[in-house]
């Protein structure tokens, strides 16, 4: 990508702490990470690293799992630049991210899916969500620092750093990053829709 797309902007709003790189082709990497929620952290990551948007030659972007609100905002912001001047997008996992970065295939990086369930990451096995009870034991859980969670985490699990400026070299030379036309958040499935057909509410006939 860096080769043909020098410099790469890198956008990840999948945890709390909003990431904003710039990658060139020598090599050169600068970032910022922000608190801020991702409407001001993301703008904020840019302003202080100094570049224009229009002089990015792609966009490389999380779109999950972690922060659907964060993921959202980057996408969007995404689409409306694509308008300006468009440009490739490329996107990638958290999990599976951390998981190539740790190089462990006895590792499983997890992160809340809500409904006591979990994403679920292993090298070799995909991205998949499964119930509290299905979580693996025979190998080592983690999930990354930042990701919020409303199923309380299980005891076994343990937290992982998530700096992308620390993961991404350790998986440049691998195949984790996606082209897309539609930067969006992911999804383990298209959403379905049931047809309704809308009926008027009458009162019910009165009984003689």
């Amino acid at each position: 990508m860096l080769a043909e797309f020098s410099p790469l902007l890198v956008l990840d709003a999948a945890s709390s702490r909003v990431q904003v790189g710039v990658l060139t082709r020598d090599g050169g990497a600068s970032w910022e990470a922000c608190d801020d929620e991702a409407g001001v952290a993301v703008f904020t990551g840019i302003e202080k690293l100094g570049v224009k948007v229009s002089d990015a030659g792609a966009f490389l972007f999380c779109d999950g799992p972690g922060s659907i609100l964060g993921i959202r905002t980057v996408a969007m912001a995404l689409r409306t630049w694509s308008v300006l001047k468009p440009r490739p997008f490329f996107a990638y996992t958290s999990l599976t991210l951390v998981a190539h970065a740790s190089g462990r295939s006895d590792l499983s990086v997890i992160a809340d899916a809500r409904r006591d369930a979990w994403h679920h990451y292993r090298i070799g096995e995909g991205l998949r969500r499964i119930p509290t009870s299905a979580l693996p034991t025979d190998t080592q859980l983690v999930t990354p620092e930042g990701f919020r969670n409303w199923t309380p985490l299980p005891a076994a699990v343990r937290r992982t750093p998530y700096s992308v400026a620390d993961l991404l070299p350790r998986v440049a030379e691998l195949d984790l990053f996606l082209p897309t036309d539609a930067p969006d958040a992911f999804l383990h499935e298209e959403p379905s829709y049931v047809t309704w057909t809308p009926q008027i509410h009458r009162a019910p006939a009165a009984k003689i």
